[in-house]
């Protein structure tokens, strides 16, 4: 089956965000009031060929712990999505 994949990473909360902190500092002086708790992350993104949709969960929390994420500081969410039409 082909998953098309999408892995959320944060900063675990309590780390330090100084990219963050730079960006809601600014915003004000852009005219943008109000905003508050400001966090910076990333969006990773690829298909994913896999026997099924556990197999394929399990293949990106390897990847995950192993590259995509410093799971010292960092916190990610897996979003599976079966693609329709996929070879099976």
């Amino acid at each position: 089956m082909l998953f098309s994949v999408r892995v959320e990473v944060s900063l675990r909360p309590g780390i330090a965000d100084p990219q963050g902190s730079t960006i809601e500092r600014s915003l004000p002086t852009l005219g943008f009031d109000g905003i508050r708790g400001v966090r910076v992350g990333k969006s990773i993104r690829f298909d994913l060929l896999a026997v099924d949709e556990e197999s394929a969960r399990r293949e990106v929390d390897d990847m995950c712990r192993r590259f995509l994420t410093n799971p010292v500081i960092e916190d990610a969410t897996i979003d599976l999505d079966a693609c329709e039409g996929a070879p099976a």
